[in-house]
């Protein structure tokens, strides 16, 4: 399992701490230090729509101009975005054998995803 992110982002550090509590394994790649490849990028999108991966309520999004927002209109331009600002995407990510499993922390959803 691999969980995707940025360490000081609170709902990533949730989630370390459920996982960690919980004695689950799972490697983190830190997405700002370790970037992301467009490969990874596009088997997200190909498994969530781009509107649900672009965290529009975050203070990436909310700091981008006018023109950069009305820009992202599809998977091609939110793809664009997300490698150029990783922070943009919503998270953690957590994916399990190349697919996302869980999009963002709910304690609920961890406790029913992984048994």
């Amino acid at each position: 399992m691999k969980l995707y992110g940025i360490p000081n982002c609170n709902t990533v550090k949730k989630a370390r701490t459920w996982l960690d509590d919980h004695g689950i394994t799972y490697e983190f790649h830190d997405f700002k230090k370790q970037g992301l490849d467009q490969s990874t990028v596009s088997t997200w999108l190909s498994q969530k729509p781009w509107d649900k991966l672009v965290n529009r309520a975050g203070m990436t999004w909310r700091n981008l101009s006018d023109a950069e927002k009305t820009a992202v209109t599809d998977e091609k331009s939110a793809c664009d975005l997300m490698l150029q600002k990783t922070s943009v995407i919503k998270r953690p990510i957590l994916v399990k054998d190349d697919s996302i499993i869980a999009l963002g922390f709910d304690e609920a959803t961890y406790q029913t995803l992984i048994k």
